[in-house]
């Protein structure tokens, strides 16, 4: 898979300080959270985390990608949700991984017609585009 150039319409800026124990801030002021492994990890779990940050972006992006796609199809997508879920573990090599699952659930078309959907905007998210062949990611439709 070769990279495609973008032309870039905007950029994030958020800085960290203490990693995964500490806080983030954007460049606008906007956001600015406190950050702590979650105890299932051994950590406090008082402030959010990467992950969930990552889940949040992930969510919302695709369920923008579902917007565009149900324009194009002329769907109803009303009422719709998107939940990623995202898992951190240990991979075989003793470093760390992410898997992605989006759960869906558009109440306003039919089952096939909401998995045809989900597909169409995996193709078109900018997130799912990021992680295609980097880490697993699985569909969901309810």
């Amino acid at each position: 898979m070769s990279v495609q150039p973008v032309e870039v319409a905007y950029t994030a800026v958020a800085t960290a300080e203490n990693g995964r124990d500490g806080r983030v801030a954007t460049d606008d002021g906007k956001l600015e959270v406190t950050v702590n492994p979650p105890r299932e990890m051994g950590g406090s779990g008082a402030g959010t985390n990467p992950e969930q940050l990552f889940a949040a972006g992930y969510s919302a992006c695709f369920q923008s990608a579902l917007g565009v796609v149900a324009r194009r199809e002329k769907a109803d997508v009303s009422g719709s949700t998107v939940t990623a879920r995202v898992g951190l573990g240990k991979t075989p090599d003793g470093g760390f991984g992410l898997t992605v699952e989006i759960s869906t659930h558009i109440p306003n078309v039919t089952a096939d017609a909401a998995r045809d959907l989900v597909e169409k905007a995996h193709q078109v998210c900018p997130y799912s585009r990021a992680t295609r062949g980097n880490i697993e990611v699985s569909l969901a439709v309810h």
